[in-house]
């Protein structure tokens, strides 16, 4: 039987295969969520065990119902309400399960689009679900960390005590993480002034904040882009080659105590290039070893080859421009096809994995 985390990828690896298809929440349950239940080591078939529409009165709402509950001696334990895989989970007040959280026993509560799970407790006042996740996991998006934390939710392992102990921990690092991506993009003025105060020693105005903005993000970034460039260049199978950065695209303004600045490159690998890149490893990765998906940018556009080998294009991301164009290669001439935005990819996973068969 295999193992949690090899039941993680195997589902992984089927949604970009399978998301063009689902076009409703029933669908999404069927192929996403239920094969993610029974991952976790409950059975799907036994209504004791995992109850579909799971009734309960809830104040004056009679007969309302939450999508999914596990049970354990007859009480819920863990209640599901499940989204089309298309819906923005950021955008989703959970009504039902708040409800539903204050009047069962269950402590825990997820929230899901079949694709992200959002995991709630009851971290800031007793029986009432928190606002706030205290968890998240991205099937597209997770490492062996986030799966050992999930797994604590597998019946084998179930414990309410043991999950309790590390949630408040999870949940402030989580929220922590959101807010260097916040700043990361747009730094406040407190951020700003944190770090520029020790290292500036005149009076933080206003304008000496715009000057220090840009700053403040180019130091993290570089700092960031320091930290991970071995590694990403280790998954990208090159050594020779520039690994992908974070983009920096903020421009420091002319000051006369700093010195003058090299020419920036005209090359910058941007975000959603990034986001890309990951995509297609997304839907390749039970074809091959990710390992040997390689990234390489260029002006115009940026490649994804095979063996870091310009002759085994895998494809080509031409996001430099209003319009962006998915670059494929079913023969030897690349095919432009228009695309709305990088989640468009897995519309053409099918594409991808006959290149990858013609080069293997």
């Amino acid at each position: 039987m295999m193992d949690f985390l090899n039941q993680v990828r195997d589902i992984a690896t089927r949604i970009p295969r399978q998301v063009e298809y689902i076009q409703t929440e029933e669908a999404t349950k069927t192929a996403f969520i239920l094969p993610f239940i029974a991952a976790l080591g409950y059975n799907v078939f036994d209504p004791t065990e995992v109850t579909p529409e799971y009734t309960a009165d809830v104040g004056t709402k009679k007969g309302e119902k939450v999508d999914y509950a596990i049970l354990k001696d007859g009480e819920p334990i863990i209640l599901f309400e499940c989204k089309h895989h298309s819906v923005h989970l950021g955008e989703v007040q959970a009504s039902q399960l708040h409800r539903y959280f204050h009047v069962t026993k269950a402590r825990f509560a997820i929230l899901t689009n079949g694709i992200v799970y959002r995991l709630y407790t009851d971290l800031v006042a007793p029986n009432l679900m928190d606002d706030k996740p205290f968890f998240e996991f991205n099937m597209l998006d997770y490492t062996e960390r986030d799966v050992d934390e999930l797994k604590k939710f597998c019946k084998s392992v179930f414990d309410v005590g043991n999950i309790l102990t590390t949630a408040s921990e999870l949940k402030y690092t989580f929220e922590i993480k959101r807010i260097v991506g916040v700043e990361m993009q747009t730094p406040s003025d407190e951020f700003v002034k944190h770090f520029a105060s020790q290292v500036y020693a005149g009076r933080m105005s206003q304008s000496a904040m715009e000057q220090f903005r840009p700053i403040v993000l180019k130091a993290f970034r570089q700092y960031i882009n320091d930290q991970i460039s071995s590694r990403l260049k280790s998954a990208l199978g090159s050594s020779d080659e520039p690994a992908p950065t974070l983009p920096d695209d903020t421009t420091e303004p002319a000051a006369e105590t700093q010195e003058p600045e090299e020419e920036k490159p005209k090359i910058v690998t941007t975000q959603e290039e990034m986001d890309g890149y990951y995509i297609v490893r997304a839907i390749l990765r039970e074809n091959i070893d990710v390992k040997r998906i390689a990234m390489r940018d260029a002006q115009s556009y940026c490649s994804i080859l095979l063996d870091e080998n310009n002759r085994k294009p895998l494809c080509r991301l031409w996001f430099n421009r209003s319009q962006k164009y998915l670059g494929l290669f079913d023969g030897d001439k690349e095919d432009k096809v228009p695309i709305d935005d990088v989640d468009s990819i897995y519309q053409y996973a099918d594409r991808l994995k006959a290149t990858i068969q013609k080069y293997t």
